[in-house]
């Protein structure tokens, strides 16, 4: 096996990080911008033209209200995440993982792409699973710590 047959193998998984770089590098509307641009434009409209004006003022307080409730939804959305504990969702992703490392081992192992894939494989099974039990670790630390704050009866 050659160097470029290891290349050709790992095009899937390079294009796919690719892939994950670009959207998220990808950036919205620079809505600040716009509010600063749409202010100095304001300050240029001559104070006779009262309903352009006003028009105007309308369509900056409305970015600035979207951009304050954007702000508060991705507060709530990072807050969700940073909660995140971890759940049946983590097994189930393990055992599809390291389901499709098994089935990836029956293929062809003549294929180019077959010895790469199967590497990443492993390796994002063994990623797979330090999430998954670091859910199950936490479910049984709470259930320990519900077992311990129970009062004990004396007989």
């Amino acid at each position: 096996m050659g160097i470029a047959d290891i290349a050709l193998g790992a095009a899937p998984i390079a294009g796919g990080a690719l892939l994950g770089v670009a959207a998220g590098s990808l950036r919205g509307p620079d809505v600040r911008g716009a509010i600063k641009s749409d202010l100095e434009l304001l300050d240029k409209i001559p104070d006779e033209n009262v309903e352009l004006r006003a028009a105007l003022r309308r369509s900056i307080e409305e970015r600035i209200a979207d951009l304050i409730a954007a702000t508060e939804k991705t507060r709530e959305l990072r807050e969700i995440a940073t909660s995140y504990k971890g759940n049946w969702r983590d097994i189930v992703v393990f055992v599809c993982a390291v389901l499709f490392t098994i089935v990836w081992w029956n293929v062809p192992h003549s294929r180019s792409n077959w010895l790469v894939t199967f590497v990443f494989l492993i390796v994002l099974s063994g990623v797979v699973a330090l999430y998954a039990s670091r859910g199950v670790i936490r479910a049984l630390s709470s259930i320990r710590h519900r077992h311990d704050e129970q009062p004990t009866s004396t007989g």
